[in-house]
């Protein structure tokens, strides 16, 4: 049984983990936001350029990074089994898997191009839009490298130079785009494209900033990442491929469900489309914050795993669900006592701040349950399993979220609200559904190992 002395005293740990990864993940959201801002001045085209992108690709590159996700799994396991040779060849076969995945996400990015050409995409908005998806290309290698890194670092509790990366990242995106953008520093003026190129310089830099950190460690411990064989081992990476997959194939189901909808949105009216988007950019925002405490669930729980004490993986998995529950709780709070301040930060237009309080009204119901569904997906990540929440995430988003959000938006005539029903609808259901597997999973292991958690 789970004491409160345990989970109090996991309490400290976990949020030191923690925080500077949901942290990292902000500034991903921070650096989108700098890039729509420094567009504005070029025209809404070049506005409309970089979301259609960005939305283009996003969900593709994601899905490439989280072939990566179970790095967390193999390097925390054989930390917390203090194997330090083993999670080197994890990181090892991590690199030369996202060395394999580079070209075939660029391949699919780039065939994208004539596909949105024929899909009838705005001609001045298409003009542009070539030129800024292939200057993304150069940032795809270093982004997966960049992933890989950071999963080996963090699995090991390295995580400063994560945030570091991350934050001074923004510096250097800012600094490129006001170079490649606009024409200073003796540069040509790109436009949009140039906003482009600075991303994939940007991500470079993180690659580079934790490679430094990997050589940086590995000189203090007598450079055995050196000392290894660095031939690809077609079983560990084999390995990855199936923890990682299901984790992939859970981030393109929520994606295609996230762009579904908006499509869904779009054929409303002006201000519900605005109102659905200012609320999805709020909801992504407070996300990031328990998607860092689910990078640290599955650290905390793969290094106990690995030492083989059921007791301390519960105890870490049950302490991130606190963590999370408190963040999101508040969050969703905030939500419902404050919705029209919150929607008047980014407009001032009295329809869109009407349906937007209501949508945010609406996602103050499922906020906890946000937080719980990412969070035990960390934790049962951290025990190896990556295909019950694939599943889960199925089963909520399509066989209940879609057909709800269709149903009240279009034939009951809810409009954006019905939509947001079905989001809500969909995510409580996989929030308490993945705290119930993670109970179970953590019985299963504890009876296996002759011990008694819940």
């Amino acid at each position: 049984m789970i004491s409160f002395t345990d989970l109090r005293r996991e309490f400290r740990p976990m949020l030191r983990l923690a925080a500077p990864l949901a942290i990292a993940e902000l500034g991903w959201m921070f650096m989108g936001i700098v890039d729509t801002v420094m567009a504005g001045p070029l025209g809404a085209a070049a506005v409309g350029t970089g979301s259609v992108g960005s939305m283009v690709f996003f969900p593709i590159a994601i899905c490439g990074t989280g072939m990566l996700l179970g790095m967390d799994t193999l390097v925390a396991q054989a930390f917390g089994a203090n194997d330090r040779q083993d999670t080197r060849r994890t990181l090892v076969n991590g690199i030369w898997l996202a060395t394999a995945l580079a070209p075939l996400v660029a391949f699919v990015l780039w065939a994208l191009i004539p596909v949105l050409r024929a899909a009838g995409v705005n001609p001045r908005v298409m003009a542009m839009l070539g030129p800024f998806i292939r200057n993304l290309l150069w940032g795809v290698w270093p982004l997966l490298l960049y992933a890989a890194f950071r999963r080996y670092l963090q699995a090991m509790n390295i995580v400063k130079p994560v945030t570091f990366a991350l934050v001074s990242a923004n510096i250097v995106n800012a600094a490129g785009n006001w170079v490649l953008m606009f024409g200073h520093a003796g540069a040509p003026a790109m436009g949009v494209a140039g906003s482009a190129l600075s991303t994939s310089f940007s991500r470079a830099y993180m690659a580079a900033v934790l490679a430094a950190t990997v050589v940086w460690h590995e000189r203090r411990g007598g450079n055995w990442l050196f000392h290894i064989s660095w031939r690809p081992d077609l079983a560990r990476i084999r390995r990855l491929i199936e923890l990682g997959l299901p984790a992939a194939g859970q981030i393109l189901f929520e994606g295609a469900v996230f762009a579904i909808v908006t499509t869904m949105a779009a054929r409303l009216d002006e201000a519900s489309l605005a109102a659905h988007g200012i609320a999805v950019n709020v909801i992504s925002t407070t996300y990031m914050v328990p998607l860092g405490i689910s990078s640290a669930a599955a650290v905390r729980v793969g290094q106990a795993y690995g030492r083989r004490d059921i007791h301390a993986a519960a105890v870490a998995g049950w302490t991130a669900l606190l963590l999370s529950s408190l963040f999101m709780g508040a969050a969703g709070v905030l939500l419902a006592l404050a919705p029209k301040w919150i929607v008047r930060l980014y407009i001032g237009d009295a329809a869109v701040v009407a349906c937007g309080a209501l949508l945010l009204r609406i996602a103050a119901v499922f906020e906890l349950f946000d937080g719980l569904q990412v969070v035990a997906n960390g934790a049962l990540r951290g025990l190896g399993d990556t295909r019950t929440p694939m599943l889960v995430h199925l089963a909520g988003y399509w066989a209940v979220g879609m057909p709800v959000a269709y149903g009240l938006c279009f034939p009951l005539r809810w409009g954006a609200p019905g939509i947001w029903v079905g989001l809500s609808a969909a995510l409580v259901l996989i929030g308490a559904a993945l705290v119930v597997f993670w109970r179970r999973a953590i019985r299963i292991n504890s009876a296996a190992s002759g011990g008694a958690t819940w």
